[in-house]
């Protein structure tokens, strides 16, 4: 059974690449659609990391552009000063960004709640700044001359390894040993497991996945400056899974999909709209925290199965309602 899901699943990924490179090839898939369909791509890896360490392990970190923005530095100088192929180059940002998520983890992952929030928020801005005034990196003005090495291709590829790579960690006993974390400590520590050693894990390997994803962001718009990884990207990339559900895969792929294409819509209708695009992430936020505060799908997981249910459910329902006019 699970060699035929896999195949499955490989065929289907082959069939939408198919489709992908047809509608390219016909033209209606233009360079303007590919930009975006890239910053979907790039959003959705950022949106699968940060759901692993705020909807599997439990930590609210308000820092998540920092190793993104460690990553795309680090990726970019490997490329630029040392002339490394593009797949060495984004491994050097993730190593970095392990690394300095290793040594910023270990302290501040014993505090908890808006602690440890602050914290992630404090280090942020800490990177933000270093950046700004390291002048061999361009400082505030930015880096440049990164190579353009990244495209909708190696995008695509990489979403799909993401996502099985994310899904299978969450499904592994590593990752129900995350969701324990994120329930209950105490029970966790009782069952032989130190949660202080998974909470690390899950927070480094979001701060890997992310920082991969800072190294695609470089390597496709080829310049990069500190204002581009401020709180409110922080702020924006949290929005994305709080929008699909936290603690959901498939959730966090919708919601940052939506929220990516939402400042493209308003950028069509006006630029002036565009401007405003916190402030209806705001309302957005609102909204659902009012009407459906555990998102889209909440913690539950997109299936086929589901979505075939779901069909059932609603047939169900209108078939119950012509009934009762016929009856009336």
């Amino acid at each position: 059974m699970k060699i035929k899901k896999k195949l499955i699943i490989l065929i289907s990924v082959l069939i939408a690449y198919g489709l992908l490179q047809g509608l390219i090839a016909l033209g209606i898939v233009d360079n303007y659609f590919r930009r975006i369909l890239v910053s979907i791509g790039i959003n959705i890896i950022i949106a699968l990391s940060l759901n692993l360490i705020v909807g599997i392990t439990g930590q609210l970190s308000m820092g998540h552009a920092a190793f993104m923005s460690i990553g795309a530095y680090a990726s970019a100088v490997s490329s630029v000063a040392l002339h490394t192929p593009l797949v060495v180059s984004l491994l050097i940002g993730c190593i970095v960004s392990g690394i300095i998520a290793a040594i910023v983890g270990y302290p501040i992952l014993r505090l908890k709640g808006g602690y440890f929030s602050m914290c992630t928020l404090g280090f942020g801005e800490i990177v933000k700044v270093a950046f700004q005034n390291i002048d061999s990196l361009g400082g505030a003005r930015g880096y440049t001359g990164i190579p353009a090495s990244v495209n909708l291709t190696f995008v695509f590829f990489s979403v799909v390894i993401v996502f099985l790579i994310v899904t299978n960690l969450v499904n592994s006993s590593f990752g129900r040993t995350l969701r324990s974390v994120k329930d209950n400590e105490i029970a966790t520590e009782a069952m032989g497991n130190k949660a202080q050693n998974y909470k690390m894990l899950g927070f480094i390997t979001g701060s890997i996945i992310v920082a991969f994803a800072g190294g695609l962001y470089a390597h496709y718009i080829t310049y990069i400056e500190p204002a581009m990884f401020n709180y409110s990207k922080s702020t924006e990339f949290l929005t994305f899974i709080v929008l699909g559900g936290i603690g959901s895969n498939t959730g966090s792929i919708i919601g940052s999909t939506i929220l990516t294409l939402i400042p493209e819509v308003l950028r069509n209708i006006s630029s002036e709209l565009n401007e405003l695009r916190m402030f209806i992430y705001g309302v957005i936020i609102i909204i659902m925290m009012i009407f459906r505060p555990q998102g889209l799908l909440g913690t539950n997981e997109l299936t086929i199965a589901g979505i075939k249910r779901f069909i059932i459910k609603v047939k169900s329902r209108f078939a119950g309602k012509n009934k009762i006019q016929k009856e009336v």
